[in-house]
């Protein structure tokens, strides 16, 4: 595990930043995309551990946050085909996410229902021979461009017991969408499906079990967002490290002021126990301990507000330069604040650590 961990940090520092710095900001860079399955970086996505996930976001976040994005929303997006699919469905799809030349979409959240999972509007009427999708998806990472998304819609009105999981190719007719643009440039935008046509073998596990279908997924996804978060908490305490060592204020380090190195301390000792909540949480999940809501519930909430707290505490100690565009800080001080947000905001997390510890209670 170290060594995933660290080739993929030398790859986040090394391999990636000059393909990210190409890409258009906050567009889909399909080229990055293929540069992570020519390093064999997808595939581990989809065919290792939850452990080797978290080591591959963390890694990547470290030195190329473009890289970890592009990585981690092939895998959101890939994976209900993966675990739901139906035999050809993945064999038309898993191979060519693997290697980067085809890309995923997660397409779950709506205009009316982003922590409300479960109240979805996008209807799917049954046909004969399938279904025909009418709605709008919104805050979609990866859309209007996506190859593939796994889409999730309302088959019946039972709430979450009528939600439905598709792959819905990005050719298919009547599919539309424009981009969106955010505080952090990231690749986002709202899908239209005006009567968008999907056979039955497109679904992703059972009629009216799509709700099973994107919770199982999020278990997986959520401690993998702690380890996103760790690896940028971690490039902001080593950046704060060797800056206050450097920086001399009234004729000594500012790591020589106790007001300073005691802050570090306690940001370094928030990364510590959000690896380790990370860990725990991945390892369960590799382990089937079922259910592994609470625990990648706790390693999203405390490993993301950790992570906001250790990029805001190095922005203070580097003071204005960090707010200088193109500084490091600046850049994490930007992309660490939607982790907070979405797959389920903090306050969603919450709710759901406070739900277990009362059915535990039982």
């Amino acid at each position: 595990m170290a060594d995933v961990l660290e080739q993929t940090r030398r790859l986040g520092h090394e391999v990636f930043p000059p393909i990210a710095a190409r890409g258009q900001p906050g567009r889909l860079n399909r080229p990055l995309v293929k540069a992570l399955g020519e390093h064999g970086l997808l595939e581990l996505v989809f065919a290792g551990s939850a452990v080797e996930l978290c080591e591959l976001r963390e890694g990547l976040a470290h030195g190329c946050t473009e890289a970890e994005t592009a990585l981690a929303l092939q895998g959101l997006g890939g994976y209900p085909i993966l675990s739901r699919g139906r035999p050809e469905l993945r064999e038309e799809w898993i191979p060519r996410l693997s290697r980067g030349e085809a890309v995923a979409a997660f397409a779950l959240s709506e205009p009316e229902a982003g922590s409300d999972a479960a109240n979805l509007g996008l209807q799917a009427k049954r046909e004969r021979d399938g279904f025909r999708l009418t709605g709008t998806k919104l805050w979609i990472s990866n859309a209007p461009e996506a190859d593939v998304y796994s889409v999730f819609a309302r088959t019946s009105d039972d709430g979450a017991k009528g939600v439905t999981a598709f792959a819905v190719p990005r050719e298919s007719e009547g599919l539309s969408g424009e981009h969106l643009d955010l505080l952090a440039p990231h690749p986002i935008g709202r899908l239209d499906f005006d009567g968008v046509r999907v056979a039955r073998e497109q679904m992703l596990g059972d009629l009216n079990g799509g709700f099973a279908v994107a919770m199982d997924t999020l278990d997986l996804f959520r401690p993998s967002v702690g380890a996103f978060a760790v690896g940028m908490a971690q490039a902001a305490l080593d950046a704060a490290i060797a800056y206050t060592q450097e920086r001399e204020a009234f004729g000594r380090p500012l790591s020589h002021f106790q007001a300073v190195s005691h802050q570090l301390a306690e940001v370094a000792t928030e990364i510590e126990a959000a690896r380790l909540l990370v860990h725990e949480a991945a390892t369960r999940y590799d382990a089937g301990i079922r259910p592994v809501r609470k625990a990648s519930a706790m390693a999203k909430l405390f490993a993301t507000e950790a992570a906001q707290r250790a990029v805001d505490v190095a922005v203070q100690v580097h003071g204005a330069r960090a707010l200088e565009r193109g500084h490091l800080l600046e850049h994490l001080y930007r992309e660490v604040r939607a982790p907070r947000i979405y797959e389920g905001a903090s306050e969603v997390q919450r709710e759901i650590i406070a739900r277990e510890l009362f059915k535990e209670t039982r």
